[in-house]
């Protein structure tokens, strides 16, 4: 019988992925904010797409360092978590509030996504994770662990991609929120954001991928895994 090794870091990695994907999906989309940048101009967004795309870099790390397999159960794990956020706050919002507490109306805004929007959000995430793990870790193989930018980056974009096609049509076409001809722009303004952060944080996750391979004495390519996203086998 194989006795799975242990990691020191690899449960406190999976604890940020989840906190930051839940936080970003419960806090980031109640709040509309709009900057005004040099040589952009006035910039629309959803405040999450500042903090989502770190989920995206934790996955980099995750499949980088210990392989697609732990990467998987790190996703599934997020997929759980945010599963019962989204019952919580269709619980929550849906309890008849005290006749004193006076917040209702708010509470209803920043936390009562619709069913739609909250499956949509599911979907996208979970598909676009396990295309962002999967790609990193077949050009990890193509480019035998070299470049490491080039595998953060092209499987960022590759899963972005996935999750904003699939996020916006599921979400928001013909519910009247957004034009069904503004759509496209919106998802194309939100990828370019989501991609801009991989591209930003690309040093920090250089930091983290280098620290956690000399301290956990792995650095794992996923030679003869098997890719498919429902198994559970590490």
């Amino acid at each position: 019988m194989t006795t799975q090794r242990n990691y020191r870091y690899y449960e406190f990695v999976m604890a940020a992925f989840v906190t930051v994907l839940i936080c970003a999906n419960l806090i980031g989309p109640a709040k509309i904010a709009q900057l005004d940048l040099p040589l952009l101009g006035i910039v629309t967004f959803g405040a999450g797409v500042l903090f989502f795309p770190i989920s995206y870099v934790f996955g980099d790390i995750l499949t980088e360092v210990y392989g697609y397999a732990r990467a998987r159960r790190v996703i599934w794990a997020g997929f759980a978590g945010l599963g019962f956020a989204s019952f919580m706050t269709t619980v929550v919002v849906a309890l008849p509030p005290a006749p004193f507490w006076t917040h209702q109306a708010a509470y209803e805004i920043a936390f009562g996504n619709t069913p739609r929007i909250v499956a949509a959000s599911m979907i996208a995430y979970f598909c676009g994770e396990f295309v962002n793990s999967y790609v990193l870790a077949k050009m990890k193989l193509a480019t035998r662990g070299r470049w490491l930018w080039t595998r953060t980056i092209g499987s960022t974009i590759a899963g972005e991609a996935v999750d904003s096609a699939l996020f916006y049509p599921l979400a928001f076409y013909g519910a009247g929120i957004i034009p069904d001809d503004k759509l496209p722009m919106v998802m194309a303004a939100q990828f370019v954001a989501k991609v801009g952060v991989e591209v930003v944080l690309t040093p920090v996750t250089y930091k983290v991928v280098n620290f956690l391979k000399r301290a956990e004495q792995v650095d794992h390519y996923d030679r003869n895994t098997d890719f498919n996203p429902f198994a559970m086998k590490p």
